[in-house]
């Protein structure tokens, strides 16, 4: 049976991008096929990584007039049954989210409701995270609404903080520990409720 079409939205070196092109080519997404990358600028890792797996990229500059209209029109035409944010610093509109009609979801590097919103992106998550001395932070896969981290939670996973963490040592432990494992996962049970939706059983059922 098809498999769901994913649009992945990046901003940066597409170090979670990497994870899903990763998890697909295990075998570990079989619902789903990344079969677009939307990138807000030239140059930037993402393409990069979506190249060498064979994976049509296009740069649409979010400062660009008429941004979400050019992207609608590319997940249009690429047939995308649903997005994924990841890396992604552009915030998309209601009327976007509205228009397009089908699941987006976003990875945010901590345990939400903790140092979410806007603002919150990056490193500035981590830097919170440790200015507020918590011992235990984390990564959330959630749907995406109009509110900045504000839609309903698919997935989270616990990281602990280690006492000598900088913001970059605890980034990139989030990063390995929860982000690269949940985004995926969440992927893959988008994608096969989709698919049910669409008829017939998921994949991993079939």
């Amino acid at each position: 049976m098809s498999r769901a079409r994913i649009a992945v939205f990046a901003s940066g070196g597409g170090t979670n991008l990497q994870a899903l092109i990763d998890a697909e080519q295990a075998g570990a997404l079989p619902d789903g096929t990344i079969a677009l990358v939307i990138a807000d600028k030239p140059g930037i890792g993402a393409i990069e990584r979506a190249e060498r797996a064979g994976i049509p990229a296009v740069v649409i500059p979010r400062k660009e007039e008429g941004f979400e209209e050019k992207v609608l029109a590319a997940l249009r035409e690429n047939d995308i049954d649903m997005g994924i944010l990841a890396g992604f610093l552009g915030i998309l509109s209601a009327d976007f989210l509205r228009r397009f009609d089908a699941p987006v979801l976003n990875i945010h590097p901590s345990l939400i409701p903790s140092f979410c919103g806007k603002g919150f992106y990056g490193l500035k998550v981590h830097k919170a995270a440790l200015d507020y001395g918590v011992k235990v932070t984390g990564a959330t896969v959630h749907y995406v609404n109009e509110i900045p981290d504000g839609g309903k939670i698919i997935l989270q996973k616990a990281v602990e903080v280690e006492p000598d963490d900088s913001p970059a040592t605890l980034q990139r432990r989030v990063m390995e520990q929860a982000e690269w494992v949940i985004l995926p996962q969440a992927a893959q049970m988008v994608a096969a409720e989709l698919n049910r939706k669409k008829g017939g059983p998921a994949q991993e059922n079939a």
